[in-house]
């Protein structure tokens, strides 16, 4: 079986792949990244089997390849295709506890002033009681999750912790449990913390328009590790600057990266992750251990876990 790695590893988690899938075994592997540039191509087009993103164009012309893994949970530019002769694999809920953890780390740090605290540690300042008065508690605060994919439900088990009031908002309502997300607009006046986790989807992107910022009180803070088109952009920023919203913690923008001379920057009220929620030490070599437990399903003709519905978009 010839299989064709494009995804970016270390020579540990390679080592992780070579163990397990020797020639011996029957098994041909390729690193995307140790062939020349100009074979890389080529080199996909023979496999049976990937894992990576590889570019739209090689999965469109391919006729051989029977299973793509993505090493990401999105599906962009995947979509896209005019058409798929194999299954699409991705990372469904695999980065929920990373990205929920930047989300949960992000809130701390405004409300108890560790993002000021670590600049004012740079230039030697000490403040002292001075900030306390600033300063903010999670605990039992109204906190509104748009999501209700494995991010949002992992940020709602971590704030249980701090007895906030959480309701969780999904284009599809669960009743007692889940809130359709058409419902918003009758609880954002009194949320102290919106959390936005959802995937880019045809019916996520511009979701959260001026009329849905309007109605967030002057005190709440907006938080977004989803994608940054499910927001406007332009009217969150004008509401930040005007103290319409008190601020925000963003792991993703519409354009990343985020050009050197963007506004968001140098906001005083604005907390940039910069789409680093979905890492931890060990990422990439769970992405393997993912892979090799679906190619394993894969070769015994089992039903693969987490395959993407491209009209979904997830």
């Amino acid at each position: 079986m010839k299989i064709y790695i494009h995804t970016l590893l270390n020579d540990a988690e390679k080592q992780l792949l070579v163990n397990a899938l020797s020639p011996e075994k029957g098994y041909q592997l390729s690193f995307g990244d140790t062939l020349l540039p100009e074979n890389r191509k080529e080199t996909f087009l023979e496999a049976s089997v990937c894992m990576g993103n590889v570019p739209l164009n090689w999965a469109e012309e391919s006729t051989k390849l029977q299973w793509l893994q993505l090493h990401s949970a999105g599906l962009d530019p995947y979509q896209q295709l005019s058409h798929s002769r194999f299954p699409i694999t991705h990372l469904k809920g695999f980065f929920g506890q990373s990205v929920a953890e930047t989300a949960v780390a992000g809130i701390m740090a405004v409300y108890r002033g560790i993002d000021r605290l670590s600049v004012l540690q740079t230039q030697n300042h000490w403040v002292g009681g001075s900030i306390r008065p600033s300063l903010h508690l999670l605990f039992r605060k109204k906190v509104g999750i748009l999501g209700n994919g494995a991010i949002g439900q992992t940020v709602a088990k971590i704030l249980k912790g701090f007895d906030c009031d959480i309701k969780i908002f999904s284009k599809t309502a669960i009743e007692g449990e889940v809130w359709s997300w058409s419902d918003i607009g009758d609880y954002l006046p009194e949320l102290d913390i919106l959390v936005a986790c959802l995937p880019e989807t045809t019916e996520t992107i511009g979701l959260i328009d001026e009329a849905f910022l309007n109605q967030m009180k002057k005190e709440a803070l907006f938080v977004n590790v989803g994608r940054g088109s499910a927001v406007d952009e332009p009217v969150l920023i004008e509401k930040l600057q005007s103290g319409a919203i008190a601020g925000a913690v963003l792991d993703v923008t519409v354009e990343e990266p985020l050009p050197e001379n963007h506004v968001l920057w140098n906001m005083p009220n604005v907390l940039l992750t910069q789409h680093s929620s979905g890492g931890w030490a060990e990422e990439n070599a769970d992405k393997v251990r993912v892979f090799l437990n679906n190619l394993q399903r894969f070769e015994n003709n089992e039903p693969l876990e987490n395959i993407a519905d491209l009209a979904k978009g997830y």
